[in-house]
């Protein structure tokens, strides 16, 4: 049977006052925002899933160079997070997701996602299996109802963690050196994908070989109440391998490069879209990777394989490369100059690719059959006038870079 968090009671819920307070603060501090704030000098935040975000902290261009020459450390707690729990916890974990759980270990992640029973995706997000099972869900997007909708016939637990567990991301080549000199012993031991827990002080860390960057780097999940010493471990040891703390802007930077997507930037999930046609299957978004049509039955399953003998997908995600260095961000994508084809929902001049590169929605046979002549519309400022300026773009693979050490076993212990 379905499991969850026991209700609060008359007893033990907080005073009237302190609610109101809750509801008087616009963004909920991080367990690290502490520390966050101290380093803040641009003041450039914006809002994660209720919770105050850096987008910058101190100059976005290096916080980015931080990432692809030493070790950015970004905050990820406001990521929200599930605890799933239970006898059939493997079960329920794969009736949900698309990829097959049963061929995630314990000590393994997997990057998956989920569909509505129509087939268009809900999400997608990691999934850490963290004991046979125990599990962590990780995703952009709150979805406990819908979580505990389907528990129905499972005999597991699911609950939300956002709050009771801080994340903290570790990214770039001195990354395994700065956990290396932190005293995790053994962290070089982890391959791509690989998790492992490690004492701290009172408690565990688990640190995971995974990220947000097409780079060597790590993620590493505490308890909220062990955050600031997490911290305050890595930073004091980490001055010598250029340790910095970076914001949202430079690692949104680095995930285009490694051709990664985000929900409701680059699509929209089926919960938040309004229109229909805005509505995309797993293999219009360039996830159609992880459908297992061998394993059990999943949400969607029918819609998605039918969609594939019918050839009757409409959309298709492209990485583009576009003449010129202006990001091409938000731009149109036309066939011949004149037909409209798409969309660039992601776009930067790449300093690492030295190309200005892009990801795009298309319509269909446009990105899949027919891929020649193809243009973007970008407008840019010249001396306070917007010029319209139309460039050649060509479809490439993605991730746009390749980076040796993101995947080196061991890494390079720099």
């Amino acid at each position: 049977m379905a499991k969850t968090a026991r209700k609060t009671n008359a007893s033990t819920r907080p005073p009237r006052a302190a609610l109101q307070g809750h509801f008087r603060t616009l963004r909920l501090p991080s367990p690290l925002q502490p520390r966050i704030d101290a380093l803040a000098k641009t003041e450039d935040w914006y809002t994660w899933a209720g919770y105050k975000a850096p987008l910058s902290l101190w100059d976005e261009e290096l916080e980015y160079f931080t990432i692809r020459s030493q070790a950015a450390a970004f905050d990820i707690s406001p990521m929200v997070k599930y605890r799933i729990e239970g006898a059939d916890a493997e079960a329920f974990c794969n009736r949900v997701t698309l990829r097959d759980v049963s061929k995630l270990k314990p000590g393994r992640v997997h990057y998956t996602a989920w569909c509505d029973d129509a087939g268009h995706v809900l999400d997608d997000g990691t999934l850490f299996r963290l004991a046979p099972t125990h599990f962590r869900l990780c995703c952009q997007e709150r979805h406990l109802p819908w979580l505990l909708d389907s528990t129905i016939g499972f005999d597991v637990m699911v609950e939300e963690e956002t709050e009771a567990v801080a994340g903290l991301a570790l990214q770039g080549p001195t990354s395994l050196a700065v956990l290396r000199d932190a005293g995790f012993a053994g962290v070089e031991k982890l391959k791509i994908f690989d998790l492992a827990e490690f004492p701290h002080e009172s408690g565990m860390v688990a640190i995971s070989r995974t990220g947000f960057t097409g780079d060597l780097g790590y993620e590493l999940f505490v308890p909220a109440k062990l955050a600031l010493s997490l911290w305050d471990r890595l930073f004091e040891v980490g001055r010598l391998h250029g340790i910095r703390a970076i914001g949202y802007t430079a690692l949104n930077r680095a995930r285009i490069e490694a051709g990664l997507i985000v929900a409701n930037a680059d699509f929209v999930t089926a919960e938040h879209a309004i229109r229909g046609d805005r509505l995309r299957l797993p293999d219009e978004i360039g996830l159609g990777f992880m459908v297992d049509a061998e394993k059990p039955h999943f949400n969607g399953r029918r819609t998605i394989l039918a969609a594939r003998a019918n050839r009757s997908m409409k959309h298709v995600l492209v990485g583009l490369e576009i003449e010129g260095n202006i990001p091409a961000e938000h731009a149109i994508v036309y066939h011949r100059q004149k037909r409209e084809v798409g969309l660039v929902s992601a776009a930067i001049w790449s300093p690492m690719a030295k190309r200005n590169i892009a990801i795009a929605s298309l319509s269909r046979p446009y990105g899949d059959t027919v891929t020649d002549d193809l243009w973007v519309e970008i407008y840019a400022m010249r001396e306070l006038k917007y010029e319209r300026l139309m460039k050649r773009a060509r479809i490439v693979p993605r991730p746009f870079i390749k980076l040796e050490r993101r995947t080196a076993n061991p890494p390079a212990n720099v």
